[in-house]
């Protein structure tokens, strides 16, 4: 596989990759977890803040249409990321979290009832566990769990047999955070909306490495995080169908969501402003066109290739390492690599990396349940991005072998 990508250019876009840690240059795989930004967003940020902060749909100022106008471009270019129909079926939220909470909380409150079941994975982050595990309790309803094989992969089989009359809800996660296996979510949605049922899917990890397109997906809902796709921090969106949007209550209340408020009642406003109480997160907002856009000027295909080179490089050098096991070998997976050593915790792989200025994510990831399901307490993580390199490979293989010679 090739690409046209010149790395050592779209290094030099990160200032980040030139920090010293513990007398090292930093070698940054924790991109799972956050991507690093470039200077393109950096400046989208500190641009708002210093030509045009400003409240925004409200104000008739100079400065507050500007604001309006870089914030509904954001939400435009989101809806074409996704391919979605239409702009108001971009609903701005804190993150992916913040998505999921909002369906479970809105859309299942209303429409869910004792006895209803509700069907997510084995390998679901906590995100997507808690609030329908919160739902059940609330509302009687009944939750299952697709079973995964040793692999990291879904047991289709044991989905279908999951699907009743009686389910009315599924959500899984389209690429999972602590394995990097890309589940089959065109077929989960197509079995699940055969018995009626709605579809959500977390796209955290999948919003960065795949091509995204709802309409072409069928999924009822996708909810996202921008930090995951470098851009900022605190911002995401959730699609959700209009028909469906329209028919449930809003999340918040406050300012913004409103048509009219009387002591008496309230009128709710029309989408997506219905779910966007309060003033929002202006400035990550309009970063996010940018981050959206550098992606774009790279090409998706493009980082993809790229990440798969690195995947596959680390797979194979990882196994110079004795005792090392690969977690999650599904055959197919993004640039997550997660593995134990016999014998060595794995925060004292992490504590130990990084006093060679190698940046690893290690524990459980937010995904308890699946740990469990491998009898093991947590692993450590390397995840890469379009700014990482095979030099950088090497560098965590040696420090993989210096711990092994340490702990071992």
């Amino acid at each position: 596989m090739s690409n046209n990508l010149d790395i050592a250019s779209i290094r030099n876009d990160f200032p980040i990759l030139n920090e010293i840690v513990n007398g090292k240059q930093l070698v940054y795989f924790d991109n799972a977890a956050t991507t690093q930004k470039p200077r393109l967003v950096l400046d989208a940020l500190s641009g708002y803040y210093e030509h045009y902060n400003a409240n925004i749909h409200r104000g008739i100022h100079h400065l507050a249409e500007k604001a309006t106008s870089a914030f509904e471009q954001s939400r435009r270019r989101l809806q074409a990321f996704i391919n979605a129909p239409l702009s108001e079926e971009i609903i701005f939220t804190y993150g992916t979290t913040d998505g999921i909470n909002l369906v479970a909380s809105s859309y299942g409150r209303t429409f869910l009832k004792a006895g209803d079941e509700v069907i997510i994975s084995t390998m679901e982050h906590h995100s997507n566990i808690v609030p329908w595990q919160m739902l059940c309790e609330e509302k009687g309803c009944i939750l299952k769990v697709i079973p995964i094989n040793d692999e990291g992969e879904l047991l289709m089989d044991e989905y279908e047999k999951l699907l009743t009359e009686r389910t009315k809800f599924v959500s899984v996660v389209h690429v999972s955070n602590s394995l990097g296996t890309i589940n089959p979510v065109k077929e989960i949605i197509a079995k699940a909306h055969a018995v009626g049922a709605k579809v959500l899917l977390d796209g955290a990890q999948a919003s960065s490495h795949l091509h995204l397109d709802v309409q072409d997906l069928d999924c009822d809902f996708y909810s996202l995080s921008l930090h995951k796709i470098y851009g900022p921090t605190g911002m995401g969106i959730l699609y959700g169908k209009k028909e469906l949007l329209d028919a449930m209550p809003p999340y918040r209340g406050g300012g913004e969501m409103i048509k009219e408020v009387t002591f008496e009642k309230t009128t709710y406003n029309e989408l997506p402003y219905k779910f966007e109480a309060g003033t929002p997160n202006i400035a990550d907002v309009v970063a996010a066109k940018f981050a959206l856009d550098y992606v774009d000027t790279l090409g998706k295909s493009n980082i993809a290739v790229h990440e798969h080179r690195l995947l596959e490089y680390a797979t194979e050098a990882v196994k110079e390492i004795p005792g090392l096991r690969i977690i999650g070998q599904a055959k197919e997976k993004v640039s997550v690599l997660s593995f134990v050593i016999d014998g060595i915790h794995h925060q004292d792989i992490g504590v130990l990396l990084d006093q060679q200025g190698i940046a690893v994510r290690t524990g459980h990831h937010c995904t308890q349940p699946l740990m469990r399901r491998f009898n093991i307490t947590g692993t450590s993580r390397a995840s890469f991005a379009v700014y990482n390199t095979i030099e950088e490979i090497d560098l965590l293989i040696q420090g993989l072998h210096k711990v092994k010679r340490m702990l071992g």
